[in-house]
């Protein structure tokens, strides 16, 4: 069940001189590719439910029969649970691990599906509101998953790979979020026809998160047999007493680096998530009766972006030029949204894809490459917590960018909407262009190793 992580590096034991220990022996678990691909499957249901209602915002507007900035919330509230409760959920995650954080994120976020299955009347809106907020405690337990799976079960020459693909889940779901929607629930007139195609597709939501979570009881290990890099050999052989949570995010808060990037992630994936929830709306505004290839443009745009994610993984683990990466990727964000700003309103469909499909490369592909950029930063601190003080400050910017673009859409129009957020991307370029490239993980594992 294990693979020497290179076949020319010595183990812990065997550098220190001592007699060859099997618990600190550096060694890659097979079973780390089931555990990636089984958070990437609960993680995709999750983004799948968050951007379910947004993707056909007047669909839901028009059966509920409430506002648009209603159904907005909806996107909204996953966004605002998340913030108060990063730091409990952190705390859990260090002092409990793994897998009851996993166990916790599928198990809500079945129960969150199927409490939507009693929402089928138009009358219920606050039970659909109910199951989006248990969805959204889900979240919590989700989203500052990949950097930490990606440290304790995969090895130093394949660490940010397996970061984008645990954060590939939550794109393919949000890409899934886009595209199924509009094409199982038509725009008809008729309440009741209407309450059957939703229901299929809740009925289809509630199956699959059943099923992950079963599986995430019967396969989701808390860690491999023996550390799988160098760095975590070193975290692991720590003692107890030395770690404390609050003092970690102390720590944290005092790194000018870390602050620095804190924000720029934010404002980066608040521009995606305020995007994402206000897209259907200004497809629609610009071309009436186009629903389904609303969907289609936010898929290419999360399709695009994985792409993009996959291929900056690839790249940092093979140059480690994580600042220099970075900075590129923001400054290609910023000429998309710029791009894109300017032929949403031309009329032709075929050239909205292209310039979306060209902004999702980049915009989306930055986000693995914020958390992997700040555990280099942030080593030897919890990558749970590093990874949901990021997600924090992309919550905190998604909300105030959801609202404020809405707003200017309803009294300027789309563009100036747009605008807004170019000006956003134009701010966290400068501001990353001063982040020092301090990598603390790297030089971790070279020492180890010339050690």
């Amino acid at each position: 069940m294990v693979l020497q992580e290179s076949a020319g590096a010595p183990s812990l034991s065997t550098a220190a001189g001592g007699v060859g220990d099997a618990a600190t022996e550096i060694q890659l678990s097979r079973l780390r590719w089931a555990v990636l691909l089984l958070f990437s499957g609960y993680s995709l249901c999750n983004a799948f439910q968050w951007i379910q209602y947004s993707s056909i915002n007047n669909i839901f507007v028009r059966f509920y029969g409430v506002s648009t900035f209603a159904i907005d919330w909806l996107s909204m509230s996953y966004m605002l649970i998340y913030i108060p409760l990063l730091f409990p959920v952190a705390w859990l995650l260090d002092k409990r691990g793994l897998r009851l954080i996993a166990l916790a994120g599928s198990a809500l976020n079945a129960v969150g599906a199927w409490v939507k299955l009693g929402s089928l009347k138009p009358h219920l809106f606050p039970v659909t509101v109910l199951g989006q907020v248990i969805c959204g405690l889900a979240q919590v337990f989700i989203l500052g998953m990949p950097s930490r799976i990606a440290s304790v079960w995969f090895g130093s020459h394949e660490v940010s790979t397996a970061c984008s693909l645990a954060v590939f889940g939550n794109q393919l779901g949000i890409a899934a979020g886009f595209l199924v929607p509009p094409i199982l629930i038509p725009n008809v007139e008729d309440v009741d026809k209407l309450a059957y195609h939703i229901s299929i597709m809740f009925f289809m939501t509630a199956g699959v998160a059943s099923a992950l979570f079963i599986l995430v009881i019967i396969v989701f290990k808390e860690k491999p047999p023996n550390p799988p890099s160098q760095a975590q050999a070193s975290i692991l052989s720590r003692p107890p007493v030395e770690y404390s949570f609050v003092q970690s995010i102390l720590r944290l808060l005092r790194k000018a680096n870390f602050l620095l990037l804190m924000v720029t992630y934010g404002l980066n994936a608040g521009c995606f998530y305020a995007l994402s929830t206000l897209l259907n709306r200004m497809v629609i505004h610009h071309y009436p009766g186009e629903e389904v290839n609303a969907g289609r443009i936010g898929l290419t745009i999360v399709l695009s972006g994985m792409a993009g994610a996959l291929i900056s993984g690839i790249w940092l683990d093979k140059t480690k030029t994580y600042k220099q990466t970075t900075l590129v990727v923001y400054i290609m964000s910023l000429m998309g949204m710029i791009v894109y700003t300017f032929t949403l309103s031309l009329g032709h469909l075929w050239v909205v894809f292209l310039t979306a499909g060209l902004l999702g490369f980049f915009m989306t592909g930055y986000l693995p490459l914020g958390f992997e950029f700040a555990v280099e930063l942030t080593y030897p601190e919890s990558e749970g917590t590093s990874s949901g003080l990021l997600n924090v400050s992309a919550q905190i910017f998604g909300t105030a960018f959801t609202i404020g673009q809405g707003k200017i859409m309803d009294h300027f129009g789309t563009k100036a909407g747009n605008l807004l957020l170019c000006s956003v991307l134009f701010l966290g370029t400068i501001m990353t262009a001063f982040i020092k490239a301090d990598l603390r993980r790297q030089q971790a594992n070279l020492e180890n190793e010339q050690t």
